[in-house]
């Protein structure tokens, strides 16, 4: 059992995952981050190669076109070739800045952004031979080198057949205008470069799932860690024990803060004690403030008794609400009319002690339900 225990079979908890992103640990396809450069570079060039080989012939004309004088004078021809060479980086820009942002996208697309200090830490043991040569002819390496063959498979039988299929127009340019035959290069060129990168957009499509499945094979964890976590994360027993008794401690105490604000306390008579609050301007509905059964109900009525919050005996009624309600919340539809009754009894005999009038009756409460299902 212990050795089951063990084995890597549960999927990796959202703190595993947090802390290998932390020491730089994400999902990358190198495969996907080649195709995707290689797509947006095609594609660049096929729609603008035009445009830029034409640009680079008048950039060249025109070097090749300065006069002698100018040829030999350093002061001149440095100047020139500098300005020259900006035109050429200006006219390449547009395909270079979005080969960059593919380069800088595509990463993003498995593993998302993550900088982690942890991963520029220099690790030594990369430099070990032994392990290297581990690595080399672990399975992981294996399945690197089939890639790398695939790879070179179909690169090279898609650019076989490329070859083939532009054979005459690749010959069609010695005999071409030299400004045409730029324009025809660089289509050849995108063409190509298309076709190139449909294959690796297949290899990435294979690759991308495996490198998911490998990243989170080797989080993987064994119910033991996941234990282990859980302790380290929520605590031991004992300790969470302590912290839910004092948790309890602290709401009893807050509770006890709002007995002297109640209205009245319905009580059992000594079972249970629930403290009402009722304000016609702001509450729908009387509010429970405070609930307990026996020493707590009795902590609840001393503290009424100590404040002059009225206590009104009413079993069944104490045991419903108890049952039925929770501290902080309005009583249910079914209660309305017997915790009128109670209130209403409360005002009036608030109201004849002020005036010396006689006392009234307590009212016969029927909480109308069942407590004893409660």
């Amino acid at each position: 059992m212990a050795e089951n225990d063990q084995e890597r079979t549960e999927k990796p908890t959202a703190r595993r995952l947090e802390e290998a992103r932390k020491e730089g640990r994400v999902p990358r396809s190198t495969e996907l981050n080649a195709a995707a450069v290689l797509l947006i570079a095609a594609g660049s060039l096929h729609f603008l190669g035009g445009s830029i080989g034409a640009t680079l012939f008048d950039i060249m004309k025109s070097s090749l076109s300065i006069p002698p004088a100018e040829a030999v004078d350093p002061g001149l021809a440095l100047p020139a070739a500098g300005a020259e060479l900006v035109r050429a980086l200006v006219a390449c820009a547009p395909i270079l800045g979005m080969t960059l942002i593919a380069a800088l996208v595509a990463p993003l697309a498995i593993g998302g952004w993550n900088f982690s200090f942890e991963a520029l830490a220099p690790d030594f043991t990369r430099l070990d031979p032994i392990e290297g040569f581990g690595r080399f002819f672990s399975a992981r390496g294996a399945v690197e080198l089939g890639k790398a063959f695939a790879k070179f498979l179909v690169v090279a039988t898609i650019a076989v057949a490329v070859v083939r299929s532009q054979s005459p127009r690749l010959l069609a340019l010695g005999t071409m205008p030299l400004h045409a035959g730029i324009a025809q290069a660089a289509s050849l060129a995108s063409d190509a470069l298309l076709a190139v990168s449909g294959g690796l957009v297949l290899i990435a499509a294979v690759d991308v799932p495996w490198q998911l499945y490998q990243y989170t094979h080797n989080l993987s964890m064994s119910r033991e860690e996941i234990r282990e976590e859980l302790k380290q994360s929520e605590g031991a027993p004992e300790v969470r024990m302590r912290i839910r008794r004092a948790q309890r401690e602290i709401a009893r105490r807050r509770m006890m803060h709002e007995v002297p604000k109640a209205d009245v306390v319905v009580v059992n008579p000594t079972h249970f004690a629930v403290a009402l609050r009722y304000d016609e301007k702001r509450m729908r509905a009387p509010l429970v403030v405070a609930k307990g059964a026996d020493l707590v109900a009795a902590r609840i009525r001393e503290i009424a008794a100590e404040h002059g919050v009225p206590i009104f005996e009413a079993p069944p009624l104490a045991r419903a609400l108890h049952h039925s309600v929770e501290i902080g919340s309005e009583i249910p539809a079914t209660l309305y009319v017997a915790v009128a009754q109670v209130l209403t009894y409360i005002y009036q005999l608030k109201a004849a002690r002020t005036s010396g009038a006689r006392p009234p009756e307590p009212p016969a409460i029927d909480p109308g339900i069942d407590a004893t299902r409660h």
